[in-house]
């Protein structure tokens, strides 16, 4: 398996039709995932197909000389599977074969390679990159949503606006879209005259991520008074959109330019021995397990990824190291229904949102492992909405199932999700934490 894009045998087709084939050869034989999600489902049917074919042609008895059902696969086959991923990487931590394993599977990372030399090869429509430069270029739709907000958000919700929107970029005009609001996080600390008494504790740098900067900064504030109230000093280094929606596009040339400016921007921080705290889930996802893949400096993407930490995950190792005493003065006798993200459970560290809401008196928390099918951008594209609902309902069901109970999930694009299929509202972890601290 090659992961490295500055490989040039990462853009060989031909390298990658025979990975397919190897690595399609060992999920046949394993299957675990299995009805996980609508890729692996369509592909193990297509396998199935094609050995149901060679059966019928050879018979039960000479299966064993007939072939391998994986190799009568076509690229239109591996083709849909690539279309129809939405980058959850779920599967990854439920493989056996994942690295260190000699079989190096990694199939997310397989299919964001073909996407990226389908799209290399062959372009995209022109309604595919409008809709790539609106979605995956946050950061430019956040300085056009800082200067019109209002203007952002009515266009958002407009039905003729939203259908012509569908026409012309294929977002689907039924998809519910984050709100704007007029004051950025990045505004509101700019004009902040207060932070933590000196000496600190601790300090560490905020990646404040797309989504807390434009459409929730409420909830970044929040843990900086949060932080700071156990006298943590906070330093915020430009910074962009780490480049998970770029990714998305199949554009790796962008992606590159955009993780390599962040590192150079980052490291002196974690030069200066500081913690990067990373406040969406798939932001510390990819600044923590992708970013040497992308980067031109691996040393230096490495140094990076090992200093990036989720909010929650620090103050639970605070707590857990006793250097904080947590306090809830403000009663809150709440039951939770808490979301785990899908990119924050392939981190693999552990439910910290869920430990430290139980560690509120009277908080009762039940703990969702279900994807939302939001992923980004793929929920919004016309072809796939309606897919996306179908994989959020597990997770919509237990929600609903739990009623009444108050929604909460680190993931603020999850939060889109529900809303959009429970009409629940959901909260971060952070606003309940910060709530009943008494903040």
């Amino acid at each position: 398996m090659i992961f490295d894009v500055n490989n040039p045998q990462y853009w060989n087709s031909a390298d990658l039709q025979a990975e397919f084939t190897r690595v399609l050869e060992v999920c046949h034989g394993c299957r675990l995932c299995d009805g996980m999600c609508p890729p692996f489902s369509d592909i193990f049917d297509r396998i199935d197909a094609e050995d149901d074919k060679l059966t019928a042609q050879h018979g039960e008895g000479a299966m064993l000389h007939a072939g391998n059902p994986v190799l009568e696969l076509t690229k239109a086959d591996y083709d849909h599977t690539v279309d129809t991923c939405y980058q959850c990487k779920l599967c990854y931590p439920k493989c056996p074969y994942t690295p260190p394993h000699e079989y190096m599977l990694d199939f997310p990372r397989l299919l964001l390679r073909a996407d990226a030399i389908k799209t290399k090869e062959h372009g995209k429509t022109l309604q595919q990159k409008l809709r790539d430069e609106i979605t995956g270029d946050t950061d430019r739709s956040g300085k056009i949503a800082a200067t019109i907000p209002g203007v952002m958000n009515w266009a958002a919700n407009n039905k003729l606006g939203r259908k012509a929107l569908e026409v012309v970029a294929g977002i689907d005009h039924r998809k519910k879209l984050p709100i704007y609001q007029k004051e950025t996080f990045q505004a509101w600390w700019k004009k902040r005259t207060t932070g933590a008494p000196s000496p600190s504790l601790d300090k560490v740098a905020l990646f404040y991520t797309c989504m807390i900067d434009q459409n929730k900064p409420w909830i970044g504030e929040q843990y900086v008074k949060i932080l700071e109230k156990f006298n943590i000093e906070i330093t915020v280094p430009e910074q962009e959109c780490c480049g998970m929606p770029e990714l998305g596009t199949g554009n790796i040339e962008k992606v590159t330019k955009t993780v390599d400016r962040n590192i150079a921007r980052l490291l002196p921080y974690v030069d200066a021995g500081m913690k990067i705290i990373a406040m969406s889930p798939s932001c510390s996802m990819m600044l923590r397990q992708d970013y040497a893949h992308y980067a031109t400096d691996k040393d230096a993407a490495n140094n990076v990824m090992a200093a990036v930490m989720d909010p929650l995950e620090y103050l639970m190792r605070l707590h857990r190291e006793k250097k904080i005493v947590l306090e809830f003065p403000v009663k809150v006798e709440e039951k939770i229904t808490y979301h785990v993200p899908c990119h924050l459970r392939v981190q693999n560290v552990g439910f910290n949102s869920r430990d430290l809401m139980k560690l509120i008196p009277g908080v009762q928390v039940a703990m969702v492992q279900q994807c939302s099918g939001h992923d980004g951008s793929w929920s919004s594209k016309k072809e796939y909405y309606e897919i996306s609902l179908d994989v959020g309902k597990k997770l919509f069901k237990a929600i609903d199932k739990d009623k009444p109970a108050t929604v909460a999930s680190d993931c603020s694009l999850a939060h889109l999700h529900i809303e959009e299929g429970t009409g629940e509202h959901a909260k971060h972890p952070i606003e309940i934490l910060y709530k009943a601290m008494g903040l």
